[in-house]
């Protein structure tokens, strides 16, 4: 009795603090009291837009945080900590970031020396001219991850070329491709890029295999379709990785697998990947910077630290859909690098609806709602 003797009173109380709307009224205004009747359709529709803009911006945020980069919190604030801040500055853009580019450009001329010879004059000698290139591919590979001071670690049996298997993994960054490939010369699906990677797509990472496509192109899509169906019969085939979400998160979280890897028919092997944060965050955000500036930005930085897992490989169960297949492997890759699930398609980072076909949405929703309110 004293509990609901107190609510009574806190709502009374709560009504004493809520303004009077007659009070800001000019005199002589009267409030029309519309009598209570059925729900109209053009009432839902003038709440809908309302509705939805509340909706978008709880989706928004949550969606966009997936794709968003966070810089750490500054600790060069006092006058005891600027100057170690100025001299660890002065050590790693003139001293370790010179050194690294000298180390890459030792690796670009070992590379292209050994390549070109080799791409031309064996020719009439695929299976053996395919294996050095394999060979020389990890090593620039390797190069690369010297050249941030990479320290990776990898856990789990090395990939094997075998045929009906395909590897799938987490995307975080461009460099994904680069830390996997060091140990293993994946046949990597990705994005068509211009410049200067656009120029290594379509000459040395054609050697390994790779396959390329063009987000807005639909044709590209059965093409590439047909291209996977193919490379992962081959026994002789470079491992297949893909990345199925489709587009860059930012290592805490994994959006939506696309279950084209997952309909192939063959035994999928799942490929954790989890950056350390504590010297340089290794997400690529491609709206804000190009890939360069992404590798100079890495180049400059005390280390990149990353920790690689060769999964178990996971095979279709009987009676399970290509989706829920795609969503039990991104649960594995998920629990096992740390990041949060969600429901987000990561294409929707390139194309969001039209205001057209949200204006429609929100009819066939508040029509949708009258009809149910109509039967009860």
């Amino acid at each position: 009795m004293n509990s609901k003797g107190s609510l009574q009173s806190s709502s009374s109380e709560l009504d004493l603090d809520r303004p009077n709307i007659e009070d800001y009224l000019p005199s002589g205004v009267a409030i029309q009291q519309e009598p209570r009747g059925k729900l109209r359709l053009h009432d839902l529709l003038d709440i809908s837009p309302t509705l939805s803009e509340a909706a978008g911006a709880i989706v928004d945020d949550s969606f966009t945080r997936c794709f968003k980069s966070n810089p750490p919190e500054p600790w060069n604030w006092n006058i005891y900590l600027f100057p170690l801040w100025c001299f660890g500055v002065f050590i790693r853009y003139l001293i370790i970031f010179p050194t690294r580019v000298l180390v890459l450009t030792i690796g670009w001329i070992i590379f292209l020396s050994s390549f070109i010879p080799v791409h031309l004059l064996l020719k009439g000698h695929d299976k053996l001219r395919r294996s050095i290139e394999r060979s020389l591919v990890e090593m620039m590979c390797s190069f690369f991850v010297a050249s941030w001071t990479g320290v990776v670690k990898y856990h789990g049996p090395r990939p094997s070329r075998r045929p009906k298997q395909v590897f799938v993994a987490n995307h975080t960054s461009m460099i994904d491709f680069i830390i996997l490939e060091q140990m293993t010369a994946f046949a990597v699906i990705m994005q068509k890029h211009p410049g200067w990677v656009g120029l290594l797509q379509s000459t040395i990472l054609e050697s390994v295999g790779c396959i390329w496509f063009n987000r807005s192109e639909a044709k590209d899509r059965e093409i590439v379709a047909r291209k996977l169906r193919e490379h992962v019969l081959g026994a002789d085939n470079n491992p297949l990785l893909i990345f199925p979400e489709g587009t860059c998160v930012n290592n805490h979280y994994t959006v939506m697998f696309k279950k084209g890897a997952f309909e192939l028919g063959c035994t999928v092997c799942p490929v954790a990947i989890k950056y350390n944060k504590i010297f340089v965050d290794a997400f690529w955000n491609s709206r804000k910077q190009s890939f360069t500036t992404h590798l100079l930005q890495l180049m400059t930085s005390w280390a990149v630290v990353c920790d690689v897992w060769y999964l178990e490989p996971q095979n279709l169960k009987p009676g399970e859909t290509a989706i829920e297949f795609a969503e039990r492997v991104r649960d594995i890759i998920s629990h096992r690098a740390g990041l949060k699930k969600v429901p987000w398609d990561g294409y929707l980072k390139y194309s969001r609806p039209s205001p057209k076909h949200r204006e429609r949405k929100q009819q066939n929703f508040a029509e949708s709602v009258l009809r149910r309110l109509e039967e009860k």
